[in-house]
């Protein structure tokens, strides 16, 4: 049972890591001589071909639409971050874009407590100061001078973390009578249509897919909608929105490191140090309640 109880945070924690190496495919997509709007279309497009294959081999029926308004919600949260999070790489570096994006630790945890009419941990808290320090460190912004940034830049940026926070949420309500698989189909089937009004379909029309944006659109759909997607509908639900967005805040070492070993960008010493940070600030919640049942335990072997 308490292998069980671990398997769900685990979960959420790879569905995060899987959102790490976007940036970096999408910077590659970008170096071949395709736009970022480009391979975000794509990623939605060729994960909700994914999901359809795997839902046509898996469940061979219609999918039922009842009660699946959450679901339409997550959809439409997912396509709204992709598409505000690649606006806001236009105006400012990766590195301070991945910053504002990761304001979604805190505003996932916000959310949660307003629904359930409740203040953060203390726990919470702690770890949310340690992911926030190690962000800035981790990100390399010591020593950025940030006053070129365009107002657009921060706008587009913090909308995505709203978005992805909200998605995160809306991630934790299981809908009755739908498994996995079908929520995998409808969810990236919402958030392919949401990218059409708002990205580049001309894709599937105009040759790009043929001449290579179909092999990043690959990578991108497995890592940036089927896993993710699949993972997070496993686990969140049963971890919790609040404790999801902390666990999720992996996605930014995993972004540092692939940004390292395939784009051939250096790490700092201090960098290093914010990796640290993040880690241990995702941890801390679990090592205090691991601590808690240790510690009952043994009072009640002393009663």
């Amino acid at each position: 049972m308490r292998m069980k109880l671990w398997m769900y945070p685990l979960l959420v924690v790879f569905g995060a890591a899987c959102y790490g190496i976007l940036s970096t495919i999408i910077k590659l997509a970008i170096h071949d001589g395709f736009t970022a709007s480009e391979a975000v279309t794509s990623q939605y497009y060729t994960g909700f071909l994914l999901a359809l294959i795997i839902f046509i081999l898996v469940k061979r029926g219609i999918p039922t639409l009842r009660g699946s308004f959450p679901v339409l919600i997550a959809g439409l949260f997912t396509a709204i971050t992709g598409t505000v999070y690649g606006k806001a790489i236009e105006y400012m570096p990766a590195s301070l874009a991945v910053v504002l994006l990761f304001q979604f630790t805190w505003i996932g945890m916000l959310y949660e407590c307003i629904g359930a009419k409740r203040l953060p941990k203390q726990s919470e808290v702690v770890s949310l100061v340690f992911l926030f320090g190690g962000t800035i460190l981790a990100a390399g912004l010591i020593d950025v001078d940030v006053s070129g940034i365009p107002w657009q830049g921060w706008a587009w940026g913090l909308a995505a973390a709203f978005s992805f926070a909200a998605f995160v949420t809306a991630n934790q309500k299981p809908v009755p009578g739908m498994d996995v698989v079908t929520r995998l189909f409808l969810m990236s089937f919402y958030a392919a249509i949401v990218i059409t009004f708002f990205q580049s379909p001309e894709i599937l029309w105009n040759g790009m897919l043929g001449d290579g944006l179909w092999m990043y659109g690959a990578i991108l759909g497995v890592f940036g909608i089927v896993l993710p997607i699949f993972l997070f509908s496993i686990g969140v639900p049963k971890v919790g929105a609040g404790m999801s967005s902390i666990l999720s805040a992996v996605e930014l070492p995993v972004a540092i490191i692939a940004s390292m070993l395939l784009l051939g960008e250096r790490l700092t010493l201090l960098q290093f140090l914010g990796i640290f940070l993040v880690l241990f600030g995702m941890t801390w919640p679990a090592m205090l309640q691991r601590f808690a049942e240790k510690r009952r335990l043994r009072l009640r072997r002393v009663e």
